[in-house]
């Protein structure tokens, strides 16, 4: 672990200790008929009939989209008649980080689908929409590209069941296949434009990445050309400069002219960086940048290395599958 990791591991482990602390602060019930125990962080309360997260979330945390908080404290998100049920009024772990191990966040990266595969890049219609409702149906939450952030600065907990969606390259394919079923479902997702591209026949126009930033998408720079950032063999340093200047500031330019907003996120293309690369992508005011390394994302994950899985047309649903890892298993001593 690098020691920018192990810096934030320290920050990130006392929350181990928390969930110690916060038992020894719970209220214990008395056998009477009360059937609601309240203190500053906390709700105990036992099951009716008909209680779900989602029904209990909204009557004690008055938001229904804070159910998972209920799933993931208990452990479950099926409850029996009369079950003592823990309802956490506020985020108790930000960092994930548990005596067992640590939370992962599992990024999906595709490229363009197409009604019939035709390369390996390509994700059958078909395939995108079984994988994505495979998400919904096993309760994941897809959480966006500004919540992500807020996980790595230890400003947010994210559900254990968390995942992310991006899309690389700005297809037309995202505005005609993914976007309908993405609202549909209530899912999140970011794009990662390299400029050059905008326009041609098979990518969207400014107009239309403008229209899909409209429907709630996140829009992220993948650089100018779309060429490896790293330094050319015998490349001079007058020439590398120069290019880095085009492939990393240019975007930043484009972005505020055609979408006034300017991107903070980089999707290395290709996945492929070295030192070189990582202080120019930080000189040009990029906060994160993403490679092609499949495995997920800890909290404290050095944000210009954070990991993204790319989804293959050849996968079956079972290969997909494996992609979704939510949880590192390493004991902490």
């Amino acid at each position: 672990m690098e020691w920018y990791g192990v810096r934030r591991w320290l920050r990130v482990a006392s929350a181990v200790f928390v969930l110690a602390i916060i038992a020894m602060t719970l209220p214990k019930p008395e056998a009477s008929a009360q059937e609601t125990f309240e203190s500053e962080d906390f709700v105990v309360t036992f099951a009716k009939a008909g209680d779900t997260p989602e029904s209990l979330a909204q009557k004690f945390l008055g938001d229904r989209a804070k159910a998972w908080m209920i799933e993931d404290y208990n452990g479950t998100g099926r409850f029996s008649l009369g079950q003592e049920i823990i309802i956490p009024k506020r985020p108790w772990n930000p960092s994930g980080v548990e005596p067992s191990g640590y939370q992962i966040v599992p990024i999906l990266v595709y490229h363009n689908l197409s009604p019939q595969p035709r390369g390996r890049v390509d994700v059958s219609v078909k395939s995108f929409e079984e994988q994505m409702r495979y998400l919904k149906a096993q309760g994941y939450r897809v959480t966006s590209m500004k919540e992500f952030f807020e996980f790595m600065s230890l400003n947010r907990q994210l559900p254990r069941k968390t995942v992310m969606l991006t899309f690389d390259d700005a297809w037309k394919s995202f505005r005609q296949y993914a976007s309908p079923l993405l609202k549909e479902l209530g899912f999140s997702a970011t794009l990662f434009v390299y400029t050059d591209f905008v326009g041609a026949r098979s990518a969207l126009s400014w107009d239309e990445i403008r229209e899909v930033a409209r429907e709630g998408f996140d829009i992220q720079a993948h650089s100018k050309t779309h060429n490896d950032l790293r330094r050319k063999p015998r490349e001079s340093d007058a020439d590398y400069a120069a290019r880095m200047k085009a492939e990393l500031e240019l975007p930043r330019t484009l972005f505020q002219r055609n979408l006034g907003s300017t991107p903070q996120i980089l999707a290395y293309p290709y996945g492929a960086y070295d030192d070189e690369v990582l202080k120019k992508v930080g000189e040009y005011g990029y906060v994160a940048a993403f490679d092609v390394k499949r495995q997920g994302n800890p909290a404290f994950v050095f944000p210009l290395k954070a990991n993204r899985s790319q989804i293959y047309g050849e996968m079956s649903l079972e290969d997909f599958v494996k992609n979704l890892n939510v949880f590192s298993q390493e004991a902490i001593r």
